[in-house]
Parts: structure tokens; sequence; C-alpha cells
């Protein structure tokens, strides 16, 4: 069933797949797992019994993903009829650590001015720590950049290129418009509408092009694009000593409540990140400064007087309908 599922869906572990590496990496553990089982042999007690082996929850949901993915194919391609239920764990709280302006401000300072620092291995000097003229995180204060303005996924920032092609995000600097989705990739549920750049970004952008600083992407190292930022983040994230829990995703967390938290309408602000209202409202909505506002206002307000009118409900009807049908005279 795995094997017939990876063999239908190249487009997912392609070249031009994004995290098609993870995407290898998941279907080798459920192949290892659940390769040698029968369709009938998947159930609750299976599932939590590989979610134990997997030792993470996270990380095992999201194979099961795939597992469940890969059965809905097998059935839609006539090859089962039976109703086959994979158990899913719970879905963990969503994370939204964000950064402040200070915090972001240190972290691109850090990632420009950082210095590459070699061990001397020959003469007088031999052992001793050196800095060097090499900057080898300026590509990430790039990253950061781009990520903190746009709420952009890690994965469209790193594609990200100002020449239109297969396989990249274009970036349109003569109209400002930024293509997240890569060309020639196919729609998926992680959002990545175009989006109008901010004017702050785009002359940034700009400059980086036609000065020669970036060539084929935005984010590259040694003029080579750059697949992933976890290490060189971590390593920025440490020199500029902002404590732990802060990953690539977070600039889309600070992207999300800077937006709230300068008082964004919703549904704009979430057509911007490419998420749906629902979720910005729940993740990100008590950043805002309208959150909740109508019922702190209630809470210290004054209770309004009531009506003077004290009568009761059936008096009260009789008074209404004497104003609206005039009676008859008594003769």
């Amino acid at each position: 069933m795995l094997s017939i599922f990876v063999d239908d869906r190249p487009d997912l572990y392609g070249d031009d797949a994004p995290d098609s590496k993870k995407y290898i990496s998941r279907m080798k553990r459920l192949n290892a797992f659940w390769g040698k089982l029968m369709l009938g042999d998947v159930n609750k007690a299976k599932s939590n019994e590989y979610v134990k082996e997997r030792g993470n929850k996270g990380g095992a949901r999201r194979d099961l993903e795939d597992l469940r993915s890969a059965i809905t194919h097998h059935a839609d391609e006539g090859l089962h009829r039976g109703i086959v239920k994979v158990k899913l764990p719970k879905k963990g709280e969503p994370r939204d650590g964000w950064l402040t302006r200070d915090m972001a401000a240190r972290l691109i300072w850090v990632c420009w001015r950082s210095r590459e620092i070699q061990t001397v291995h020959r003469g007088p000097n031999k052992g001793q720590k050196i800095e060097t003229e090499k900057r080898p995180l300026r590509h990430l204060a790039r990253f950061i950049v781009i990520g903190i303005y746009s709420g952009t996924r890690a994965g469209a920032i790193a594609s990200a290129s100002p020449i239109a092609a297969i396989g990249r995000s274009f970036v349109d600097l003569e109209r400002g418009v930024y293509y997240r989705r890569r060309q020639g990739q196919a729609q998926t549920n992680k959002r990545q509408p175009p989006m109008p750049i901010p004017p702050r970004l785009l002359a940034h952008l700009r400059r980086w092009h036609a000065r020669g600083i970036i060539k084929r992407h935005f984010v590259e190292f040694n003029g080579e694009p750059v697949a992933s930022v976890k290490t060189a983040f971590a390593r920025a994230v440490k020199l500029a000593k902002l404590g732990k829990g802060i990953s690539p995703h977070t600039l889309r967390h600070t992207a999300a409540t800077w937006l709230m938290q300068n008082g964004t309408e919703p549904w704009q602000a979430a057509g911007y990140l490419g998420m749906s209202v629902e979720t910005l409202l729940r993740v990100y909505g008590h950043h805002h400064p309208d959150f909740l506002a109508d019922a702190v206002e209630k809470m210290t307000a004054k209770p309004k007087r009531r009506s003077t009118a004290t009568a009761t409900p059936h008096k009260r009807s009789e008074q209404t309908e004497t104003n609206v049908i005039k009676l008859p005279k008594k003769s």
C-alpha cells in the first residue's frame, strides 16, 4: 500500500517538492513499522503502539497523517473497499512564541556583524583562534528580514528569487508582488497566496539585487541557494542570547503578532499571512488591542438605569392594547 502511494505520487518527493527529504524519512519510518502488516491490522491499538515507539507525539501524528493519505489513495484506486481508520494522537497546543522589535534587531545585527573564527594550525600562533573577514551569517540576516516582514514559511523564503523559474518562489521587484508558492508546485493545505511587498522590505530586496549581493536567490551562501537555515539560525540565536524555543518558524509567529498588536483587521492579516481567520484569531487574537475590549469596558461600567415603567407584563400589555385599539363606549 505504501509503495503504491509513493509510486503514484512522485510530486511529493521529487526535486521540486518542498520538504522532500522529510517526506522520504517519514515513508521509511512508516514502512519499517507497517510494511509487514495488513490493512486489517490498522487499528487504534497499533496506532498507539506506533506513537509509543516513535517517542514523539507531534512527529508520530505527522507520520500517521501520511499513512492515512496512503490508505485513502489505496481506496480511491479501488484496491480495497472496507473502512480503515488511523487513530491520530491529539494535536499539541499551538506555539506562538514571538520576538519583540528589540530582539529582532539584535538577532539581525548579530548575523550581519558575526565573523568566522578559525584556528591557526601552523607557526608561532598555532592553536590560537582568530577572527577572519568572512561573514558566515549575512545570508541569514536576509532570511530574517524577509521572514519578519512577510510572515512567509521558511521553505518559500529559501526558494525566493527575483528570476521566475520552475521550483522557485518569484519576487516581482517591478510590481512589488511576492508569489510565495513555487512555480510548478501543486496547491497544498499550507496556504501560500501572493502578497504585496511592504515598501521597506521591497527597498531591501531591490538593493540586494541591484548591488549584486544576491544572484538567483535572496538567501544564498557562497553564491548557492540554501535549503535549510536551522543550524545557522540556532547559532545566531545563541550568539544573540535570546534563550530557548526560538526557531525559523518564530519569524512567522512574530509577523502575525505584530500585525495583531498594530490593530490590523483580522481578514486582512489572515490574507497577508496566508492562513485562515479562524486560526489567526485562535492563536494570535489576544494580541489585538480590541481583544475582548467590549467585555473589559462593560465589566467596570456603571449599570444602566432601568426604565421608570414598573407595570407588570399583564398591565403593560393592556396599556399597549388600549393605545392601539379604541374601545367602544358603554351605552
